[in-house]
């Protein structure tokens, strides 16, 4: 039937309407919180691009978590910064890591237990060179610098890294570092240490992205040369990251996490709708610092701004969402 018999305002004439019929939803257990953990005793640094973000110590970083438990939020990711770096990524991978040990804290704090614990595996935050992988010098001239990140050689260190935080308690082990083959390496290195039920969150198509500049000052993993072009995904290649996607899906990695969120909705809808598989997707930090900077400008309504970022990642097939508005978008669900 048509106007005037039928009018769809009819159903959103009250909130309560407008709540019944409301097709996608967004609750706060759908929420990871991501945190940096530095070294050190009573550290909350806020990090200048990223307003309302900081830098905690282990014993800050419980705090957090506490209160993002009692928010209701679903999970924590977790970056490391450890006190120093070298071109094997030690830190990523030592027993008395700075991930290592937050885990271990929160795993020992009943309070946050229903929070799902996500430790990242990546060398950038670990290595002198600021790359995801080893270095060679020798590389090819032709790509910038004289240099190449080794493939291969990388996903010893990766499945290490990835073994050494499952062994520390994580629920789950995230690989982004965009190397061909890591799930597969990460998987029988778990498989082989007993850690079998592990499961895998794949960052399976991470694209090479401007909006992570916020995140490189807060962990400190800028690239000293180069860029990582030639390992992250180009953003022109939807189709790519169906088949990056489908390779990880075949090497075992149990969900994936699509990086960045919004500038890539399709990119998150067509995964959705090819792959029967968990699904997240990830607000880094340059979307969370582009809203942050309107909101101090008055240019924005906060809550309404970053409801609808949220409600948008939501919409387009994330089942959860990695944001640092996790916390507000909470409060904000009730």
């Amino acid at each position: 039937m048509e106007f005037p018999a039928t009018r769809l305002r009819r159903l959103r004439r009250t909130e309560a309407l407008r709540s019944l019929v409301r097709e996608t939803r967004l609750e706060p257990s759908a929420l990871i919180y991501p945190l940096f953990l530095v070294p050190g005793e009573g550290v909350r640094r806020e990090i200048g691009s990223m307003p309302g973000v900081f830098n905690l110590s282990v014993d800050e970083a419980v705090k957090e978590a506490e209160s993002a438990a009692a928010l209701g939020i679903g999970g924590l990711l977790l970056f490391g910064l450890p006190a120093e770096k070298d071109e094997q990524a030690s830190g990523g991978w030592a027993e008395d890591g700075i991930v290592q040990q937050g885990i271990r804290a929160l795993k020992q704090n009943r309070s946050v237990d229903s929070l799902v614990v996500i430790a990242d595996v990546c060398l950038c935050e670990y290595t002198s060179h600021g790359h995801c992988g080893i270095v060679s010098r020798d590389g090819d001239p032709s790509n910038g610098g004289g240099y190449e990140i080794e493939n291969d050689s990388s996903l010893e260190l990766l499945a290490r890294t990835a073994r050494s935080l499952a062994a520390a308690g994580a629920d789950i082990v995230a690989p982004s570092d965009m190397m061909d083959g890591r799930v597969g390496a990460i998987r029988e290195e778990l498989d082989a240490a007993g850690l079998d039920q592990t499961p895998i969150l794949s960052y399976a198509s991470k694209f090479a992205s401007a909006f992570y500049g916020p995140f490189r000052e807060a962990a400190d993993s800028s690239p000293q040369f180069g860029d990582r072009r030639s390992y992250q995904m180009d953003g022109a290649n939807p189709r790519e990251a169906m088949r990056e996607i489908e390779q990880d899906l075949v090497e075992g990695a149990d969900m994936i996490l699509m990086k960045p969120a919004m500038p890539y909705l399709d990119v998150i809808h067509a995964a959705r709708e090819r792959f029967d598989v968990p699904i997240g997707a990830y607000q880094v930090s340059g979307e969370y610092s582009m809203l942050q900077a309107a909101f101090a400008q008055g240019w924005l309504e906060p809550q309404r701004a970053m409801l609808e970022s949220l409600l948008s990642i939501r919409r387009a097939g994330a089942g959860f969402i990695v944001t640092y508005f996790a916390k507000e978008a909470a409060k904000a669900l009730g």
